[in-house]
């Protein structure tokens, strides 16, 4: 019974020393790989902060040039100084300020200068001159030479205008002409300075698809007919203008059309008339964006397409005794206004003198003799 003497008590085994030693080189390695608490955590903080930095940094734009600054462009233009130290440049044209009986101011589009003035370099030299035509055209701020206004609002152009008329006295009462982003401008002088004006044109004026009075079914549905590059670059413009540097300059996504001079928004009247254009701002095209594009082309998105203190179904006839008129023009086939919502606006403001083109495009004003038309109208009441 030897065999069983063994049952009742435990088996001793030996470790020998090199095995104990091979066990504890593995249990410090598996504590050296054990993280300290909250690694994650802070790990997490830290890749968060470093993508806020980045996004932060993205959506920043740069610091403009401004002209006449060490490292801007040189000042080259005629320039008042505004109340508030701005620099306003401009460009006169016509006869003679003080021989003239029509004084002028036209207010250019986006993504144009002082140079790009329709009206003044194609209206006829006859016209000009025996009705004593004067026209000034100026650089909006942030664009040509006049200087950035990073506290621009609907407001505050109207305000130059005033003060540039004074400024080169033209007088108690003057005439405003604004194309497209400029047409849209003639909306806030009639706001903010009715007094100071003898007529008005507003030639394929902008469009803000948020004023509030337009009817939601008809805003949207021409919303819809722009191409969705321009919808969404609309968009953010409207809602989140903050990030409106940031989306006309990624490259994931298209941008704006007229920023990007696609000619897919052009019309076919338009496109024929493309040559005249390029041939007409061949020479200036350099010094439009030469400020920067933030405080130009893009404080033009995020103004114009904001969110606005009126709409202009509210405002009254300026010239309740026919002292004065306003006009507006638009083509039947404009790509980038569509022309339902100016019907709409012209049958709420029965004072508005309505002229639509039948074929014709946004950039009609440079079909020839169309500037006559325009000017003649606003002037002398023909058509």
């Amino acid at each position: 019974m030897a065999g069983g003497g063994g049952g009742g008590k435990g088996v001793n085994r030996k470790i020998s020393a090199a095995s104990a030693r091979a066990h504890t080189r593995r249990a410090k390695q598996n504590a050296s790989f054990k993280l300290p608490s909250g690694i994650f955590t802070k790990i997490l903080l830290v890749l968060s902060a470093g993508i806020l930095a980045w996004a932060y940094q993205a959506i920043q734009p740069p610091l403009p040039k401004t002209c006449g600054s060490m490292d801007g462009p040189p000042v080259t233009a005629s320039r008042i100084k505004l109340k508030d130290g701005r620099h306003l440049a401009y460009k006169e044209h016509g006869v003679p300020r003080d021989a003239a009986k029509y004084k002028i101011v036209y207010v250019h589009g986006i993504d144009s200068c002082r140079h790009d003035t329709v009206v003044a370099n194609t209206l006829s030299l006859e016209f000009i001159e025996s009705l004593g035509v004067y026209i000034v055209s100026f650089d909006r701020p942030g664009y040509g030479e006049s200087d950035p206004n990073p506290k621009g609002t609907v407001q505050s152009l109207p305000l130059d205008i005033e003060e540039l008329a004074n400024q080169l006295g033209l007088g108690s009462k003057f005439y405003v002409i604004g194309f497209s982003m400029g047409g849209q401008i003639v909306w806030s002088c009639l706001k903010y300075i009715p007094h100071r004006l003898a007529g008005a044109a507003l030639l394929a004026p902008v469009v803000n698809y948020w004023w509030p009075g337009l009817p939601a079914n008809l805003s949207t549905e021409a919303y819809h007919q722009l191409f969705p590059r321009d919808q969404w670059a609309y968009r953010v413009s409207h809602y989140a203008p903050w990030l409106t540097y940031w989306w006309n300059t990624q490259k994931w996504f298209p941008s704006c059309s007229v920023l990007a001079h696609s000619t897919d928004i052009l019309s076919s009247a338009d496109k024929k008339l493309l040559q005249e254009i390029h041939s007409s701002s061949r020479n200036h095209r350099a010094i439009v964006r030469q400020q920067g594009e933030y405080e130009s082309l893009y404080r033009d998105l995020i103004i114009g397409f904001g969110a606005w203190e009126f709409t202009p179904m509210d405002l009254g006839n300026p010239f309740p005794n026919n002292e004065g008129s306003v006009h507006l023009w638009h083509g039947d086939e404009d790509m980038l206004v569509p022309v339902s919502l100016q019907r709409y606006i012209a049958q709420q403001l029965p004072w508005i003198h309505y002229h639509e083109l039948p074929g014709a495009g946004h950039m009609f004003p440079h079909a020839p003799g169309m500037s006559d038309n325009i000017v003649k109208a606003l002037l002398v009441g023909e058509k």
